[in-house]
């Protein structure tokens, strides 16, 4: 059974149909990049997996329980992290601390005054051990509007990973970075992602890093899947070819 299936999904607003009946399924330990260009409907696919958005129609299964219904901190717990297009860290606080913030949210006791300090311990470790995953132990102690545009995006990574999740959604995450930065993403990564205890699912803009990472790719158009299979016969399509990578016929 996959880890996360989508059905059917499909979201309108008005007469504008910006997902339409997508069928997609991420397999545990998989990494699946979802690409197409502005307009495709990538980002509301993502929210409608997350539960930012309610569906119009169309299901979401993760783990085989259907996520329709539940708000957006209830699918968190359930094991589901994302990064966003637009960096979100907390530019006033250290970079351990914004990691901690994030892992101290999976915590049951996280909000209570009196015994918290367990919480604190476990969220603590768990922070540390997100940043020397993603290569930032250097930066704990640095406030992380300190940091360097490409160090930022990294830190929103590991702010999903102290959540511990089954399911990481990057949305974008070389977005504004310069070629040394986005090489230097990809290969811290590569590299936390080839331990395979996670399933991702990527939005990515630049297809080097998108056949570099996936496993597969779902090419959405109008919020549409046109292609979908593993990254050398996406690469083969003749349309994906025309429209997404630039390639003549």
């Amino acid at each position: 059974m996959p880890l996360l299936e989508c059905k059917g999904l499909a979201k309108r607003f008005g007469a504008l149909v910006a997902v339409d009946a997508v069928d997609m399924a991420v397999e545990q330990g998989q990494i699946r990049a979802v690409i197409g260009p502005n307009g495709a409907g990538k980002s509301t696919l993502f929210n409608l997996i997350t539960r930012v958005l309610q569906p119009s129609s169309g299901r979401v299964l993760f783990a085989g329980e259907d996520l329709a219904g539940l708000p957006v901190h209830a699918v968190a717990q359930r094991g589901i992290a994302r990064t966003f297009q637009l960096c979100h860290v907390f530019p006033n606080l250290t970079a351990r601390e914004n990691v901690r913030i994030a892992a101290q949210a999976r915590e049951d006791g996280r909000w209570r005054f009196l015994g918290g300090g367990g919480v604190l311990g476990r969220s603590g470790t768990v922070a540390d051990a997100a940043l020397e995953r993603l290569r930032l132990t250097r930066f704990a102690g640095t406030l992380a509007g300190m940091m360097s545009h490409g160090d930022q995006r990294l830190l929103e990574v590991a702010m999903a990973l102290a959540q511990q999740p089954r399911l990481l959604m990057l949305d974008e995450p070389t977005q504004g970075l310069s070629i040394e930065e986005t090489d230097r993403a990809v290969e811290i990564l590569r590299s936390m992602l080839a331990e395979g205890d996670l399933s991702v699912i990527l939005v990515e803009h630049d297809m080097e890093v998108v056949f570099k990472l996936a496993h597969a790719i779902t090419v959405l158009h109008r919020g549409r899947v046109i292609a979908d299979g593993p990254p050398e016969v996406v690469r083969a399509d003749a349309e994906v070819q025309r429209a997404y990578l630039g390639e003549s016929e």
